[in-house]
């Protein structure tokens, strides 16, 4: 079986495993398995690691832009918040979903799952 990264196939929305099939059924729901290959993906399992690295990619991106605009032309607070709002709001959803796909295609790769306390021995 050929080696996908999990970081293209991702961003792509693409089985970790044969890199053709769906990942997503939604924006942000994943399919049960993959029509290609038939991977289940009912482990999926990101969690709160896809919002994180858009708060710290936003945080460190776009935010000094908007305190820069703010600054520079000592624009109205209202104006600042009227253009850098919508685009704050978009780049957080735009990002959210590659994310998430790279976040689960690493979790598959890595063969990475949650442990059970009665696991523990």
């Amino acid at each position: 079986m050929a080696y996908h990264s999990p970081v293209s196939t991702g961003m792509r929305g693409r089985c970790p495993r044969c890199g053709e099939g769906a990942l997503f059924k939604g924006f942000l729901a994943f399919n049960d398995h993959c029509e290609a290959c038939d991977a289940d993906f009912k482990i999926e399992d990101a969690g709160d690691g896809p919002a994180i690295f858009v708060i710290f990619i936003v945080g460190i991106v776009i935010v000094p832009m908007a305190l820069g605009f703010q600054l520079a032309l000592d624009a109205p607070v209202w104006l600042t918040l009227l253009i850098w709002g919508p685009i704050l709001t978009l780049a957080s959803i735009g990002l959210l979903r590659p994310l998430r796909g790279i976040m689960f295609n690493t979790q598959w790769v890595r063969n990475a799952r949650e442990v059970k306390r009665d696991e523990f021995k």
